[in-house]
């Protein structure tokens, strides 16, 4: 596969990138964090996210969407980090529509056709503790006439304020591991027993705490199969994983593409300190950090989009490495900014709040090493 984008795609990398620089850039960000927006994104931006086709790129054609892969969701996902933008297009266009993918015509025909139109936002209520253990669910589902009955909390559900659906994972039956009895549901926000407890991140973005008290749901609200969930949800993580691992891309390039304009203005001791040598090598080896990470990111996206078994591991590989590559970007961003760096009123701080929280999300490097040592045997 070659590791470079076609045609198609970088025309759509065309389309995306000047979209999002003049709707959506930093500073958007920083007047709906000024203003306190409840939703902490725009509504109407995500509706010319619509019109764009950008909500619909995963989503079939017989469902009314593109029919296009996670390499083409992924140029999308390095635009809004390169920018910032604030949106739901990572929770609803990618994880909702991957796990909606599995579930009944009925709940495809509920929720996509309003994911496809920008007028659904999706959020995932997958965790229930301070780190990233989605096999860890405590959340019951038993049945209860023709459907379940749901009780639990889950923790850290990122957009769950401004939902219209909720994708949770709760445990439906026992077994030999963690990962044994466990099924995915799509549940209304608004569902009798569902509250929410929001919360605003570092970032500027919003999560919740999501408990559920006797939610009733009907058999359509299955995604995927009874009991065994969790074949869903690795396909649901190992998209998000990929989709988080290209904003990652997109923010490290933001921040270094920030520090090399300050690099090439700022003088000290009459010379421009973009020609001091320390910093030049230090800008190299961040470069080839990113590419290394970009290329990581774009595998994972070909063998998800090919159905290939490597996808998971690949996934995993891409979030270790663009978590540490945009760390290394935001760190040398901050300190070749210098003190002005460490200033509200400028905007390469938000970058570095941005990655501390897409790094943790869905799995830290740390956590992916360890995944990966386990399934190599080690």
């Amino acid at each position: 596969m070659p590791m470079y984008w076609n045609e198609d795609q970088q025309m759509l990398a065309d389309s995306a990138r000047p979209f999002l620089a003049d709707k959506a850039p930093v500073s958007h960000l920083r007047a709906l964090r000024d203003e306190g927006n409840a939703d902490g994104f725009s509504r109407d931006l995500w509706r010319e996210f619509a019109d764009m086709g950008f909500t619909g790129l995963l989503v079939g054609e017989e469902d009314g969407g593109l029919g296009l892969g996670h390499v083409e969701a992924g140029v999308v996902l390095e635009e809004i980090g390169r920018n910032l933008s604030p949106s739901p297009f990572l929770t609803t266009s990618i994880g909702a529509v991957t796990a909606l993918k599995s579930g009944s015509p009925a709940a495809r025909q509920a929720w996509l056709p309003g994911i496809v139109a920008g007028e659904t936002v999706a959020a995932l209520a997958l965790e229930e503790g301070a780190r990233h253990r989605p096999h860890r669910v405590a959340t019951k589902a038993q049945r209860s006439g023709n459907g379940f009955r749901i009780d639990g909390a889950k923790s850290f559900a990122v957009q769950a304020q401004a939902s219209d659906l909720l994708i949770v994972s709760a445990r439906t039956a026992g077994g030999e591991r963690e990962a044994d009895g466990i099924t995915l549901f799509a549940i209304p926000r608004s569902a009798p027993g569902v509250t929410l407890q929001s919360e605003m991140l570092v970032d500027g973005g919003h999560a919740a705490r999501v408990l559920l008290e006797g939610v009733e749901v009907d058999g359509d609200a299955v995604l995927g199969e009874v009991d065994r969930g969790s074949d869903t949800l690795g396909h649901v993580l190992s998209a998000l994983r990929a989709g988080s691992s290209a904003e990652l891309v997109g923010l490290a390039e933001g921040a270094s593409g920030m520090t090399l304009s300050y690099l090439r203005t700022r003088k000290q001791f009459d010379r421009i300190i973009g020609s001091f040598q320390a910093l030049q090598h230090r800008a190299a080896q961040l470069y080839c950090e990113i590419e290394v990470a970009r290329a990581a990111t774009l595998k994972a996206q070909q063998l998800l989009d090919d159905g290939s078994e490597g996808a998971h591991e690949a996934a995993s590989v891409a979030k270790a490495m663009t978590g540490m590559a945009s760390a290394l970007a935001v760190q040398e961003a901050i300190q070749m900014h210098g003190g002005i760096g460490m200033t509200d009123e400028h905007d390469i701080g938000f970058f570095m709040k941005r990655q501390r929280v897409l790094a943790e999300m869905f799995g830290d490097a740390d956590f992916h090493a360890e995944a990966l040592a386990r399934a190599a045997g080690y």
